[in-house]
């Protein structure tokens, strides 16, 4: 070192500085490829995740769907060939107005006045002929390719009425009315053809309070496909369903939305976030904003089922009047039990009717049925709903308490009589 020239100590120790960063340099690179990927990256990848994702459609295309309303706006668009207006025609009189003079006939006015009768004027009608014209609207949907199509019954309450639909496309079709719920608000319709656009039916067991939902009718029976955004603000509920031609009737399991229904929606469809039948829109509370009300899209799928295979709609009937069990229930009338459906006789009508499916079983007032076709019956199961989700002819085991003692006994579901 010592024997170094001053030029050559500072080349050293430039080389030596060198050597040392390349060193540097190479250690810090691998480290870094082996390190996680910085907070920044893993962002932009998120971002692009999201931004880039695809829906696909059924024939294979994709359409980016970014934001709730390009979702929405999509499953409308995809599902309105599938929604037609239901329109029913009748004959109806043609009525003609005249005119009378009632002094013009009669022999004592012209004895004393001649031709100077008082031109005294009074309108009268009658009927000239008839003629064909629209009497209602309402609002339907395919559920099937080969033109089965569904609404409320009282959009096709009359028996005397012709039927047609008017598709998204302009055409008109004769519509056949196959079968009318007379237990639940839902009419099942054909439509000549095949090849339709519809609508996949959802599972209404498995909605939840807050969901969002879409529905579309023909509102007013004027303003066809009327789109209305809400949510499911309820479920299970129970309510008294007026304007219908046969009056008020009870309509239970309803869903409640907020999504505007308006007069002439009837029938339409309630549709899920995936573009799926969720309910069929059939009220509207008259005195409040954005309560509406939908039937479970489970009935519609009984329904359609029953018309496929049996050319009606059925149901099964055990022939039981019960008191659901509650806490409160169990409480008042000392119940071993806090749930289950107990037999009692109600306003003077026994509990077990004569000659149903429940005598023939051996049930009795008293009995508490604990479980039915293996579901325990309570508040959320009423023993109607379990009724209502079996075939008729079906062969069910129900869990009966009786006299402190737990019991099975076994029952073949009869077809609902229509005066029930």
């Amino acid at each position: 070192m010592e024997n170094l020239t001053k030029t050559q100590l500072i080349l050293l120790v430039l080389l030596v500085s060198f050597m040392t960063s390349l060193v540097t340099g190479i250690v810090s690179v691998a480290l870094v490829n082996q390190a996680p990927a910085p907070v920044t990256q893993t962002i932009n990848r998120v971002i692009e995740k999201v931004t880039t994702g695809k829906i696909e459609e059924p024939g294979g295309g994709g359409a980016l769907i970014i934001t709730s309303e390009d979702l929405i706006t999509k499953l409308v668009a995809d599902t309105l060939p599938a929604v037609v207006s239901v329109i029913a025609s009748k004959d109806v009189p043609v009525i003609e107005q005249y005119f009378i003079n009632p002094f013009e006939n009669d022999d004592l006015f012209r004895q004393f006045l001649g031709d100077s009768l008082p031109q005294i004027l009074i309108p009268q009608y009658r009927q000239k002929g008839t003629e064909k014209k629209q009497v209602s609207a309402g609002t339907g949907f395919f559920v099937s390719e080969d033109g089965y199509l569904i609404t409320n019954r009282h959009v096709v309450e009359d028996n005397t009425a012709e039927y047609t639909v008017l598709m998204n496309d302009g055409r008109k079709m004769k519509a056949e009315v196959l079968a009318r719920d007379q237990a639940q608000d839902i009419a099942v319709l054909k439509v000549e053809g095949s090849g339709f656009n519809f609508i996949p039916l959802g599972d209404s067991e498995k909605l939840r309070a807050g969901q969002t939902v879409v529905a579309i009718g023909n509102a007013l029976g004027e303003f066809q496909n009327t789109v209305s955004v809400g949510v499911i603000a309820g479920l299970s509920r129970t309510i008294v369903a007026s304007g219908a031609a046969s009056g008020p009737e009870i309509l239970q399991e309803v869903i409640q939305t907020d999504a505007a229904i308006n007069p002439g929606n009837s029938g339409g469809p309630l549709l899920d976030l995936a573009g799926r039948a969720i309910g069929i829109n059939t009220a509207v509370a008259a005195d409040a904003q954005s309560i509406g009300f939908a039937l479970p899209i489970n009935f519609i799928k009984k329904a359609v089922s029953d018309v496929r295979e049996f050319g009606k709609i059925s149901y099964a009937y055990l022939g039981v009047r019960y008191v659901t069990i509650t806490p409160q229930v169990k409480e008042d009338r000392k119940l071993p039990v806090d749930y289950g459906a107990l037999l009692a006789a109600a306003e003077g009508q026994a509990a077990v009717i004569n000659g149903s499916p429940a005598q023939k079983a051996g049930l009795r007032e008293g009995d508490v049925v604990l479980e039915f076709g293996g579901t325990k019956a309570d508040k959320e199961n009423s023993l109607a709903k379990l009724i209502s989700q079996k075939k008729v002819g079906e062969k069910v085991s129900l869990k009966v308490l009786r006299d402190g003692k737990e019991i099975i006994i076994e029952v073949e579901l009869a077809e609902r009589p229509t005066n029930l």
